[in-house]
């Protein structure tokens, strides 16, 4: 298939079939009809990191945990609300 375009979707699950599934970059490339050479630059291309996996596996940590934060906050935030147009009235 010389000359042929893949997509990056393409490449990524011919990337994840050698890297995440454990199949042997031969058998990916034969399967899918393009040269070991292409996985391998797709593998460069496409993975990330040990580093990287961290740090975005931390980041996602992160944004879970203020997410949780940002949504007590504004519960509180809304009966605070509450509690003072309810006195407001109560004082008139």
């Amino acid at each position: 298939m010389s000359g042929a375009r893949f997509t990056d979707e393409f490449k990524r699950d011919a990337v994840a079939q050698v890297d995440e599934r454990g199949y042997p970059v031969r058998a990916v490339a034969e399967r899918l009809g393009v040269s070991t050479k292409s996985i391998y630059t797709w593998q460069k291309q496409f993975s990330r990191p040990a580093k990287v996996i961290q740090e975005v596996d931390a980041q996602a940590d992160e944004i879970r945990r203020l997410k949780r934060d940002l949504a007590r906050v504004t519960e509180e935030w809304d009966i605070l609300k509450k509690a003072t147009a309810y006195f407001a009235r109560e004082s008139r």
